[in-house]
Parts: structure tokens; sequence; C-alpha cells
């Protein structure tokens, strides 16, 4: 089955899902050079990039790695608002617009979670 038929049957909701995970993934790989490579935000990437492969490719175990995600996510945008809100404003409302985005992502994830299961 080709990429162009899978994606006229494929929900859209779920493709843009995955499109999330794979912009934070490649996004947090830019970042890792220019904050000098703390582990956090590589495994974030990671993941990431994993959770978007398990969407495409509608894997029963993608819906651990989003609620992990989401986890993740929650805890390290709160701890970067908390810490650098007042410092940097273009940084803290990247981390609003990211933490809704996951929660967004991860709600649509988790009521649609038997698709995922087929």
């Amino acid at each position: 089955m080709s990429l162009g038929s899978k994606l006229k049957t494929a929900n859209v909701g779920m493709i843009t899902s995955a499109a999330f995970y794979v912009a934070v993934g490649v996004i947090f790989f830019i970042l890792l050079p220019i904050t000098n490579f703390p582990p956090h935000i590589g495994i974030i990437g990671i993941l990431s990039l994993v959770t978007a492969y398990g969407l495409v490719k509608k894997r029963s175990w993608t819906i651990w790695f989003v609620v992990m995600l989401f986890f993740i996510a929650t805890t390290f945008s709160l701890y970067t608002l908390y810490y650098f809100i007042s410092i940097d404003i273009l940084l803290g409302l990247a981390m609003v617009a990211y933490l809704v985005l996951t929660w967004a992502s991860t709600a649509y994830i988790v009521s649609r979670r038997k698709t995922l299961e087929s």
C-alpha cells in the first residue's frame, strides 16, 4: 500500500498529532546543541519521534508513549515556565503553546485509542 493511499484513509487528527510529535522531536534535536546537550531534551526528542512513528503505523504501544510524553512535557513546561517566565517572555509563550498542544494532542489520541488497537 502506497503512502498516498494510506494518507487518504488515515484519520486527519492522528496525522496532525503525528506531525506535532515530529515537529517537537525535530525542534528538540535542533535545541540540543544550543542548550549544551542536556539529556532531558534529547529524551523528549527521541520519545516524540518514536511516538510519531507509532501513530503513523497505528501501533498499540503508542498510547503508552503518548501518556508518558504527556507527563514529561507537562513537567518540563511547568518547570521552564516557573523559572524563566520573568526572564524570557518568548520562551514562556513557546512553553505555554507546547503545553496546550501536548494536552490537546493527548486528549485526542486517548479518546481515539481504539483506532490504535485495531
